[in-house]
């Protein structure tokens, strides 16, 4: 599948601010099952960036503007080619050992609930079947939350989400990673597209999971959605929870009130979510 991807966003301030950096992680991988055919970010000062490979593996570039400005415009946008590989990812540029994927963070650190959650599939010990394990538990995640927009934001935690009974893509996949850190298997937060068609939970900008099988290396595992990552899905970046993984970070001097709109458009064939 051919899939077209635009995403812009925009930051707009009452007052002109001074200074911004912007650290980027807006550059698609190619790997087996997903090849990039065009790809290109505009921002103010990329004709400078800095460019490196974050300790995960992410391709990271690194943007600044010096002078006033009452806004800035970042658009990314290509072409990129997919296949379905059943969740499995292969050719990825690993960096980090997938040990590193049990550690917590503020926003996946369990609760009782999610402890309760992860030892209703694993039944308090290591499985012996790990892949169906993690099937059951995304089942499990869906279940226990909502898909509902709207009734999260940015900053809620796993535990938060699972409490409150619903929430949007990024609550599920922190609930579910959150939860098979518990049950002793190394998990992370993936950001990227979603061609989603007829399917209900129709977000184009997308995240997901990422839990570590033996034998069959990084699966892919979407409990928004109930299924593994199809052809229909973009990887674009990892990290530990939404906020490492987050297509845009920044800071800025100055620049009062800002306004945030982001807007992102997926096609194949014609077909177009926003």
């Amino acid at each position: 599948m051919k899939i077209e991807i635009r995403h812009v966003t925009t930051y707009r301030y009452a007052t002109p601010a001074r200074y911004a950096i912007q650290s980027l992680r807006l550059t698609p991988p190619s790997f087996d099952g997903q090849e990039v055919r065009t790809w290109t970010i505009t921002a103010p000062g990329f004709e400078t960036h800095i460019s490196y490979r974050d300790a995960l593996g992410n391709q990271v570039h690194l943007t600044s503007i010096n002078t006033p400005h009452d806004g800035i415009v970042i658009e990314a946008s290509g072409i990129v080619e997919t296949e379905d590989r059943a969740g499995i990812v292969r050719g990825l540029a690993e960096v980090a050992p997938r040990r590193v994927f049990l550690r917590e963070t503020p926003k996946t650190a369990p609760d009782k609930a999610i402890r309760d959650l992860a030892k209703s599939v694993s039944h308090g010990r290591i499985p012996k079947d790990p892949l169906d394990c993690l099937h059951s538990l995304m089942g499990a995640v869906g279940d226990a939350v909502a898909y509902e927009i709207g009734t999260s934001h940015t900053h809620t935690t796993a535990a938060e989400a699972l409490a409150e009974g619903k929430g949007v893509c990024q609550d599920h996949a922190q609930v579910f990673i959150s939860a098979a850190r518990v049950i002793g298997i190394p998990a992370r937060y993936v950001n990227g597209y979603f061609h989603a068609g007829t399917l209900a939970a129709a977000e184009a900008h997308h995240a997901w999971a990422e839990a570590w099988v033996d034998g069959l290396g990084w699966v892919g595992f979407d409990p928004a959605n109930g299924m593994c990552p199809t052809e229909r899905y973009v990887r674009l970046a990892c990290g530990f929870d939404a906020a490492s993984a987050a297509p845009i970070r920044g800071t800025q001097r100055g620049g009062a009130n800002e306004d945030l709109d982001v807007r992102v458009e997926v096609e194949q064939q014609g077909a177009q979510q926003q």
